[in-house]
């Protein structure tokens, strides 16, 4: 079965691709596809950006379709500093990897050079009549304002995130690093949700 992944995040193809494969599903993204849509992300939370993504594809290509969206929240932060909806759209810019582990490295600078953050994710699988979504979190974890020279093709603030139980970038993790962290058991949380949905 073939489904869409309405992205062009490398990283994000990369995480579910090959125990979907397993599975017998076909995870084909819009670089596939040969083509991009101009969406407005315009929604109050990455649940809606990411039900915008998935209906905007479907009624495209009429394929079943996964949207996903990642929201960033740092403590300590006024509102108008949050980047929320915004991670890689600051101030009307939309921002390459290098430009945002800048951006945040600065940031985080500013700010005494480490803050505690948060990520929330959304999903939404749609296949034209009804929607289907799963949200969850990553909280325990640190932003700091010097990065690592590793990078993480799609997800530059790996290389600024700090995984406190061992100390080390969420670029330089190991598979039992990974295993010491409750992200490890949502990964396949996530894929039971795609394989119940779609």
């Amino acid at each position: 079965m073939k489904i869409l992944f309405a992205t062009t995040n490398p990283a994000k193809v990369k995480k579910y691709k090959n125990a979907l494969e397993e599975k017998g599903i076909d995870l084909i993204t819009i670089n596939d596809l040969d083509f991009k849509l101009d969406i407005n992300e315009n929604g109050k939370n990455a649940i809606e950006n990411a039900f915008i993504k998935a209906k905007s594809y479907y009624d495209a290509t009429n394929i079943i379709t996964i949207g996903m969206d990642n929201n960033l929240f740092i403590e300590n932060l006024p509102d108008e500093k949050q980047p929320g909806t915004h991670v890689r759209r600051i101030n009307g810019k939309y921002l390459n990897d290098d430009q945002m582990i800048e951006y945040y490295t600065n940031l985080v600078k500013e700010h005494g050079g480490k803050l505690s953050a948060k990520w929330v994710y959304g999903m939404v699988i749609y296949n034209g009549k009804d929607s289907k979504n799963f949200t969850w979190s990553k909280s325990h974890f640190y932003l700091v304002d010097s990065p690592s020279n590793k990078r993480n093709l799609g997800y530059p603030l790996d290389s600024i995130s700090i995984m406190p139980e061992c100390n080390k970038y969420f670029v330089d993790l190991t598979e039992d690093d990974r295993n010491k962290n409750t992200e490890n058991y949502t990964e396949n949380e996530v894929i039971d949700f795609i394989i119940n949905n779609i």
